[in-house]
């Protein structure tokens, strides 16, 4: 049995074009709609596996459709489909309830394959999107990360204990320990392992 949809946009051309697009990769368009308000009638009534929704409509927007839909119903698997790439945006509507954000530059086979992993409860994003926001948190924690506290977490990704440290950057193990004590803070990392890995995807330290 095939997914079903609800595809809600104010642009009737792109509705009828991704609805074709989405029917030939074997998923199911219930229905349509061109505002938020509409939208959350049709979802309410369809009860669609996934609703594609568009950000910026008249009257109601997508994001107070979203946050609607998963009021009345917490079982709503809401993926935002738009032209907007802007942080507080997406972290609008994630907190209204989508399990998913695309960008309208998506194929068609990206789409569908992030209806199924809404469907399956997997929270898909467009590549772009999630590069950007990993490079917006790099920023931000390069912002809060010292330069000493740098070279602590590089050591320990090169496999050296507190002591080694201490002699390596000429500073005691006291001071070596309240670096990583502070670093475990501002990675909200439980251990030298976690911190290691969030810095290396980050692109803070390197493996070697």
């Amino acid at each position: 049995m095939s997914l079903s949809v609800v595809l809600v946009d104010d642009h009737t051309m792109l509705r009828q074009s991704l609805r074709r697009a989405l029917e030939s990769e074997g998923l199911t368009v219930v229905g349509e709609a061109a505002d938020g308000a509409a939208g959350v009638q049709i979802a309410l009534t369809e009860r669609p596996d996934v609703v594609l929704m568009d950000v910026s409509m008249p009257g109601t927007d997508g994001i107070d459709a979203t946050r609607q839909l998963v009021a009345a119903d917490a079982r709503m698997r809401v993926v935002m489909l738009t032209m907007h790439i802007d942080r507080d945006i997406i972290d609008r509507a994630i907190k209204a309830g989508a399990v998913g954000y695309l960008t309208k530059d998506s194929s068609v086979r990206e789409v569908a394959e992030a209806v199924h992993l809404a469907a399956n409860g997997d929270r898909p994003m467009s590549p772009n999107l999630a590069t950007a926001m990993l490079q917006e948190a790099r920023n931000d924690t390069e912002s809060i990360i010292s330069t000493r506290e740098e070279e602590v977490l590089q050591l320990v990704a090169d496999g050296f204990g507190t002591s080694e440290i201490a002699d390596k950057l000429f500073i005691s193990q006291k001071t070596v320990k309240n670096h990583l004590a502070s670093i475990y803070e501002k990675l909200q990392a439980r251990d030298r392992t976690q911190a290691v890995l969030m810095a290396v995807k980050m692109g803070i330290v390197k493996l070697t």
